[in-house]
């Protein structure tokens, strides 16, 4: 296929705001105030990511303010009550920061997020220095495409490519993502292949097969995964 797959780098943000590990808790509160944001990358010497400080990070000032936990809750919360006390972002931090690289493909960045439990990821080039951010609904952006876009790409990377006999034959049509194939497909062995790739596009939402006829059959139903 011509298109690879996207890229951190082609939807992260470049512009970043991000502290210092010296930062001191009142200033981290008006950056992402300042900022509208809920997590700032903690960096050192000339742009290092050494960590994150998100609000999650700083909640525990306020929560443990006027309460003494028992001793079960201070044996199973050490990290929250360590945090409640600190100062400073690299006190404060979640460390070491979880991060991607711009060349990471957003399948990637989304089973990070996903299995970690988090919204955004520092974007670092091979020493660790901080190049932007991904957040989750950077990832989404995907799905933005246009239908014709999506048709148009199906259509030329795989129909076209695959059906070297009468792809012209075979009909692509999109709606809201779905990708919907019409037509003859002489080999049955080819569907599941079909619906694969169909489904590796990015932007692709889904991938049926309407009317499609398959020797003397005709198949009519969503592909199967």
């Amino acid at each position: 296929m011509v298109h690879g797959p996207h890229t951190v780098s082609d939807v992260m943000t470049q512009t970043v705001v991000a502290v210092g590990q010296a930062a001191r808790f009142k200033e981290i509160v008006e950056t992402m105030e300042q900022w509208k944001v809920s997590a700032l990358p903690v960096l050192a010497g000339e742009g290092r990511v050494i960590g994150v400080v998100s609000e999650a990070d700083l909640l525990p000032k306020e929560e443990f303010r006027n309460a003494e936990p028992d001793r079960l809750e201070q044996r199973q919360r050490l990290g929250d009550l360590r945090k409640a006390g600190g100062l400073t972002a690299g006190e404060l931090m979640s460390a070491p920061a979880l991060t991607v690289h711009a060349d990471d493909t957003l399948a990637q960045a989304a089973r990070t997020m996903v299995h970690k439990s988090v919204k955004r990821l520092p974007v670092v080039d091979g020493r660790g220095m901080l190049q932007g951010i991904v957040s989750r609904a950077d990832l989404l952006k995907v799905f933005l495409r246009s239908d014709e876009e999506l048709a148009k790409e199906v259509r030329t990377e795989i129909v076209d490519r695959l059906f070297t006999g009468s792809p012209k034959d075979v009909e692509v049509s999109v709606k809201d993502g779905v990708v919907a194939l019409h037509g003859p497909i002489r080999d049955s062995a080819l569907l599941p292949v079909v619906a694969r790739l169909v489904r590796a596009v990015e932007g692709v939402v889904d991938v049926t097969f309407d009317d499609v006829h398959v020797g003397r059959e005709t198949v009519e139903h969503r592909a199967a995964r």
